[in-house]
């Protein structure tokens, strides 16, 4: 008798340091909805991490080692950032500085953001060109909340929805065994 297969591990990094933080909330959400669809979750607030501005000479600190072991250990990982000025933020730029292509190669990446306006277009664009420089395997859907200023408690449903979507896709995603390579370009066979 075969044994059942192996729930995957998603992370969820959250690339926030504000107490309130709707990036924090959009992340627990998208987790919720991967641990529906059957995986293991675990929140990286980096709060929780003290990650200096990194330094190749230095010795890396213990929290980076944790941070790395984290993400290395994960089938998939889901990122989310709050869109500072065009961009993600310096606290997640800081934590990916000290990964590399061990944490990241051939791994599911799901993308969110959060802005205070506006679609954060920028901020998604540019994790997406990091990821892809790790060699990560990004979701191609993402998510984002709009107009995070704006909201108290609750996530507005259609936030719910794309953020569900993004948990599962993740699980799905790293479920399958056989993937293109990063970069790879997928042309569909002749029929």
């Amino acid at each position: 008798m075969s044994s059942p297969p192996s729930r995957p591990l998603v992370v969820g990094v959250v690339g926030s340091l504000n107490d309130g933080s709707v990036t924090r909330k959009a992340t627990r959400h998208a987790l919720a909805a991967a641990r529906e669809r059957g995986a293991n979750t675990e929140l990286l607030d980096l709060r929780e991490y003290d990650l200096p501005a990194f330094d190749p000479n230095a010795e890396p600190p213990a929290d980076a080692d944790r941070l790395t072991d984290r993400i290395e250990a994960a089938d998939a990982v889901l990122l989310g950032t709050p869109m500072y000025h065009g961009s993600y933020s310096s606290v997640l730029k800081t934590a990916l500085d000290y990964c590399g292509f061990d944490e990241f190669e051939d791994t599911t990446v799901g993308l969110l953001a959060v802005a205070g306006g506006g679609f954060p277009l920028p901020a998604l664009s540019h994790l997406r060109e990091v990821c892809r420089a790790l060699e990560a395997w990004v979701l191609p859907t993402q998510a984002a909340v709009t107009d995070s200023h704006a909201i108290a408690d609750d996530l507005p449903e259609s936030d719910r929805e794309r953020l569900a979507e993004l948990g599962e896709g993740a699980v799905g995603y790293a479920a399958l065994t056989e993937r293109p390579p990063a970069g790879a370009c997928v042309v569909p066979a002749d029929d």
